[in-house]
């Protein structure tokens, strides 16, 4: 009897489970249901909070310790990943997260980005050729100034004054001066990892669509979508880079638009910049079936989501796929004429208590309970 080949792929359940836990729990569920299976485990992530634990689990590389600025300016230590390879993976969230701050200390209007800047510095320091910059979870909106800064660009005012941190600042800059930038960042090529594509300003921008849930009112969130249009016109006019309109300029709270000013990033897709680092296509090329999932599914999964892009990979390779979700959200239909089928884990089988409570045991059987109906019906 062939041994049958099966691919987990899912990203965290946030809030629950890591993507590393969640595939330890997926691939408990698909032993029990399918004794004897070659199982393969490739935990994903979109660029966000986990990207790094992913690459290090896929790829031979070492996790490194900085000492680097959080969003308010206090010393932290933050991780980030050197590969054999030479190149170096870097979570801005481990600097410049919003879990850095207590909900009472969040003030997107003074946050900086600086501690971005600290590590990438650490990057260039250990001669890495390839730095890929995961973008999510920010508590920042200064446009990646303070990142830049760190980098040894400078913000002046009109009176040739240094610019105080964060995106609040930004309405009363008048110049912007590089010459004390980096020269190692020339050398270097620099990627952005995220899923989300907003421009930097406007109604889909970062501070107007992100800023609520870094503290921002409604009417600070307006000042800093202003200040963020007038940084943009100085970075086009001093810099000669246009990034106002950069799809993914906005992400980090347009930390995006501030690496592609000042170190030449690429905007890519985070899953298919972790795909490409993991070798998904080529691990689900001769699978039998492939399982991915994500803590909710709905209609925005289909938008640069990772499980999306595991689907799109799948059907590809024409090997059957399962998503196994925590729950389901509104729009969550249109994955279905993709898949073989949805088995989410709230519903017939737990309350959302019961899976927030003991979602490695949930969704174990969850999984077990949809590979064994895959089975019977192939």
């Amino acid at each position: 009897m062939t041994t049958v080949r099966i691919v987990i792929a899912p990203q965290e359940f946030k809030g629950t489970l890591t993507a590393r836990e969640a595939v330890r729990a997926m691939a408990e569920g698909a032993a029990k249901a399918l004794a004897g299976a070659d199982i393969v485990e490739v935990p994903l992530s979109d660029g966000g909070p986990g990207l790094l634990e992913v690459v290090l689990t896929a790829k031979d590389g070492r996790a490194q310790t900085t000492t680097v600025r959080d969003p308010l300016g206090r010393n932290v230590n933050a991780e980030w990943g050197l590969l054999a390879d030479g190149s170096s993976v870097i979570e801005m969230a481990a600097a410049a997260g919003l879990w850095r701050v207590s909900e009472n200390e969040r003030d997107p209007s003074s946050a900086t980005t600086y501690g971005v800047g600290q590590l990438i510095l650490e990057a260039l320091g250990h001669s890495c050729r390839r730095i890929v910059v995961g973008l999510g979870g920010s508590a920042t909106n200064d446009g990646g100034a303070g990142m830049a800064a760190a980098l040894g660009a400078r913000f002046l005012d009109g009176a040739g004054g240094m610019l105080p941190p964060g995106g609040g600042s930004l309405a009363r800059l008048n110049r912007i001066e590089v010459s004390g930038l980096d020269r190692r960042l020339s050398e270097v090529e620099v990627i952005a990892a995220t899923d989300v594509r907003n421009p930097l300003c406007g109604p889909n921008g970062s501070s107007l669509v992100y800023g609520k849930q870094k503290g921002a009112s409604p009417g600070q969130a307006a000042e800093l979508d202003a200040a963020l249009e007038h940084y943009a016109t100085i970075v086009e006019h001093d810099l000669g880079i246009r990034v106002i309109e950069a799809p993914g300029a906005g992400a980090a709270g347009g930390l995006g638009a501030g690496l592609i000013a000042f170190a030449g990033a690429e905007i890519r897709s985070g899953f298919d910049v972790v795909a490409e680092i993991v070798g998904l296509r080529e691990r689900i090329e001769g699978a039998d079936l492939v399982l991915t999932g994500e803590g909710r599914l709905d209609g925005q999964t289909g938008f640069g989501k990772t499980v999306s892009g595991v689907v799109e990979l799948a059907n590809e390779s024409s090997v059957p796929v399962l998503v196994i979700p925590g729950s389901l959200g509104d729009g969550w239909e249109a994955l279905s004429s993709d898949v073989n089928a949805i088995e989410p884990v709230v519903g017939e089988l737990a309350t959302m208590e019961e899976a927030m409570a003991r979602p490695s045991e949930t969704l174990a059987l969850a999984v077990r309970r949809a590979v064994a109906r895959w089975r019977r019906r192939s």
